[in-house]
């Protein structure tokens, strides 16, 4: 695969594992395009890179994603390489009838919904390339679920689950399937976690962008980099003893 001189639009790329991906991407003489839905987070991300574009966008807004598929058109003739990587967690306690359900709907919205959505509207693009990748940014916790987010949990799941299905799909169309499952990485997500960093062992995003980086130009389809690797092997061969493990307070105290 390409691994240079090509157009790279990255979803959630104004802070956190989104920008590491995209310094990643630039520092390896690519076109970095990232979208947001906070347009003075991006605004500043340009101004101290001013290689990297930025458009203002939402993923969950079907106009808006069919609007910035065709800005892209225009302004690039397309991308190569389309990194899904937007996504929210929230601490939640199923047993608590007051829970905001809009909430949940929400997270569910942008962390599965979303991505198949840009997927969507990207996919004539990707087509048209003669290097093009899917990258979809989940979770080590598609492999063991956190019991304080049920719904962050579910939904990287069936992100899983979801791009393994289309990889065998899009090889004819020469669409490379790549999933990154991160550890829990240093960002604003990790703040809300309530478990030691000894549990979870969090790492920056510059190191999990350097290490996605190393198995990327490998060819490597699924990445799991740090502690996903445990949560994988440990899935297969222990997996009460995990769950456990990860899930010594199930219950948020929120």
């Amino acid at each position: 695969m390409k691994l240079s001189k090509q157009i790279v639009l990255i979803t959630g790329g104004g802070s956190g594992i989104g920008l590491a991906l995209a310094k990643k991407f630039l520092e390896n003489n690519n076109t970095v395009i990232i979208t947001g839905r906070n347009l003075a987070k991006l605004q500043k991300v340009q101004a101290e890179f001013p290689k990297i574009n930025i458009f203002q966008s939402d993923v969950t807004d079907d106009a808006e994603v069919r609007m910035l598929a065709d800005d892209i058109s225009q302004k690039f003739e397309g991308i190569d390489i389309l990194v899904n990587n937007a996504g929210i967690m929230n601490l939640v306690d199923a047993g608590n009838e007051k829970n905001d359900l809009q909430k949940q709907m929400e997270e569910i919205e942008i962390n599965f919904n979303s991505p198949l959505r840009m997927f969507h509207y990207f996919l004539p693009q990707l087509k048209k390339s003669k290097n093009a990748a899917l990258i979809n940014v989940s979770s080590g916790l598609a492999y063991v679920p956190f019991a304080q987010a049920p719904v962050y949990s579910g939904t990287k799941s069936a992100l899983h689950f979801w791009t393994k299905s289309i990889r065998p799909q899009l090889k004819p169309h020469n669409i490379k399937v790549i999933e990154v499952l991160p550890p829990v990485v240093k960002t604003d997500i990790f703040d809300g976690i309530e478990a030691s960093e000894d549990d979870f062992k969090p790492i920056l995003p510059q190191k999990l962008a350097d290490l996605f980086w190393k198995d990327f130009i490998k060819g490597k389809e699924e990445i799991t980099p740090g502690m996903s690797s445990q949560l994988k092997l440990m899935n297969r061969l222990a997996p009460k003893f995990i769950f456990k493990q990860l899930n010594k307070q199930a219950i948020p105290n929120l």
